[in-house]
């Protein structure tokens, strides 16, 4: 993509986002959807008289409608590439040009301010080819001004261009929308606000590292607008160059490591260490509410990688810590502590200060985990519980030579009986996440002295992943006490897996409360006397 040069440096400092506003089609980023139609109109002379530009705030609203303007009124002709050169074009860049009526309806809402507007409509341009109104905010004026505005807007005459800009389209009458040709624009992905930014920084000759570029480019939230206000404030707040931690310390933002650690302590049901990185943080007078909203975005990526794991792409930050966060924490956990982070969040501004308020939204999360995804804790000789981290390695059998025969026996032994016991072994690994989803949709094939080989679920080949594998395999070696390479193959089991064995036996223990509540004498007589029925899937078996 084309892009200008900056203006002449020996003039008064003008800001950056002014300094870099494009003047032609061929500057703006992003928004190609809504170029591309203009642009072939401009060439193929096929105007509309009414244009509507929708979007959130510095996404280019009023910068397109500008270039748009100088398009029609370029002295060398209607075209998508306006001269620049002209007095039209010049004019129209300094925001001077007679023919083109810029107007805030914030400030003029009152019929009174749009009649007044419309009594010149009849007058042919002064200067320019075309007199073009460019009304911002127009979901601002009143419902009268509306009125007023309709038959104009429908059939005003040839020399006559409306252009109108919006961020609540919803608040405009369907009357106004059907006589204009609409164009949303998107809100800009991080990755384009950033490389913009760094070209910026390059023609400017002033130093930065890309994390500071990503920084700004997420707290821009889709604006590049915003991204090129924050990027001067973080210039001058380093002194004439970008550096993260100063650019982390100006946007008040979390440093991701202290999520990553929150996170892993809850993972590992670590209360202690929880509360020892709270007041580490504390230290730093972060936002709390900011940093619920960093560990939802996190928790969010954990959720996308259990269910996808290809979900994240190379570039993502923090992606190694958050394929291993994925590793560890069962989806179910994932999914609970997003929705208790969310609505945390939301009351947080109840608790008597943030601080205590964000340390119960964390220890509401280790207290309400479900039963089932709770790692067991072993007891030693002493009868002392023994931490999770231990638990996980008292599950190994004692004897290398016991769990050897146990598998062998299982691969001999009738279907049934192989599922049974390969749900004991995925059972006592402990596994968590994918890892986990990964072993109790697998059924086993075959075992030597050197392999054992399974057979993934086709429906569950998305779980393929080499990471995912090395640590299945790891957990295997270490429950078997010797060297195993793990060979896993897709297709569909002929032995029940430990997923559809739960499955089935849900079913069953359900299937037999439902024949115990219709046997029962009570319900009977309520059925008798009231014709009351009994709902099957209302029924709950409980263990």
């Amino acid at each position: 993509m084309s892009r200008r040069s900056p203006e002449n440096k020996s003039m008064s400092y003008q800001v950056i986002a002014r300094k870099w506003r494009p003047k032609v089609f061929a500057e703006m980023v992003g928004q190609e959807h809504v170029l591309r139609a203009i642009i072939n109109a401009l060439d193929n002379d096929r105007l509309h008289h009414a244009f509507l530009f929708t979007g959130t705030r510095g996404v280019g609203k009023t910068t397109i409608a500008r270039i748009l303007a100088k398009s029609l009124n370029c002295e060398t002709g209607i075209s998508s590439k306006p001269c620049g050169q002209c007095s039209a074009c010049h004019e129209i860049d300094e925001g001077r040009f007679i023919d083109l009526i810029e107007v805030d309806a914030a400030s003029r809402t009152k019929v009174e301010d749009t009649r007044e507007l419309l009594e010149n409509v009849q007058y042919a341009p002064t200067r320019g080819r075309y007199k073009v109104y460019l009304i911002d905010e127009v979901h601002m004026l009143s419902t009268h001004s509306f009125n007023a505005l309709l038959k104009t807007l429908e059939e005003p005459p040839p020399h006559v261009k409306f252009l109108l800009a919006t961020t609540d389209p919803q608040r405009l009458p369907v009357t106004i929308l059907s006589r204009c040709l609409q164009f949303n624009l998107k809100r800009l992905p991080q990755k384009l606000i950033s490389e913009h930014l760094a070209f910026v920084l390059g023609e400017e000759k002033i130093e930065f590292d890309q994390p500071s570029l990503t920084l700004l480019a997420h707290s821009a939230d889709g604006s590049m607008r915003d991204a090129l206000s924050l990027l001067d404030q973080a210039i001058a707040y380093g002194g004439g160059s970008l550096d993260q931690v100063e650019v982390r310390e100006m946007l008040g933002s979390i440093d991701q490591h202290h999520v990553m650690t929150l996170l892993k302590s809850l993972a590992d049901q670590n209360g202690e260490a929880l509360l020892q990185q709270v007041d580490a943080l504390a230290q730093q007078s972060p936002d709390f509410g900011g940093v619920l909203a960093a560990m939802i975005s996190v928790l969010h990526q954990i959720a996308l990688v259990q269910a996808v794991p290809t979900a994240l792409n190379d570039e993502t930050a923090e992606r190694d810590e958050i394929m291993a966060l994925a590793a560890k924490m069962t989806p179910e956990d994932a999914q609970l502590f997003y929705q208790i982070a969310l609505l945390g969040r939301r009351d947080l501004e109840l608790a008597p200060e943030p601080r205590s308020g964000f340390e119960m939204v964390l220890l509401r999360m280790l207290s309400f985990r479900p039963t089932s995804a709770a790692m067991p804790q072993a007891s030693n000789k002493g009868g002392t519980k023994v931490a999770p981290a231990a638990a996980s390695s008292a599950v190994v059998p004692a004897s290398t030579a016991a769990a050897t025969a146990s598998v062998n026996k299982m691969v001999a032994a009738p279907a049934t009986t192989i599922s049974n016991e390969w749900s004991e072994v995925v059972a006592a690994l402990n596994l968590r996440g994918a890892v986990r989803s990964l072993a109790v949709n697998s059924s086993l094939l075959e075992r030597t002295d050197t392999t054992l080989t399974l057979l993934l679920d086709e429906g569950h080949a998305h779980l393929r992943n080499n990471k995912f594998e090395q640590r299945f395999e790891e957990a295997l070696q270490q429950y078997f006490g010797q060297k195993l390479k793990l060979v896993m193959n897709v297709g569909a089991p002929e032995a029940e897996t430990p997923a559809s064995k739960e499955v089935r036996v849900a079913g069953e223990r359900k299937q037999t409360a439902l024949e115990t509540i219709e046997g029962d004498a009570n319900v009977k007589s309520l059925q008798e006397a009231f014709g009351a029925q009994v709902i099957p899937e209302s029924v709950i078996a409980i263990d």
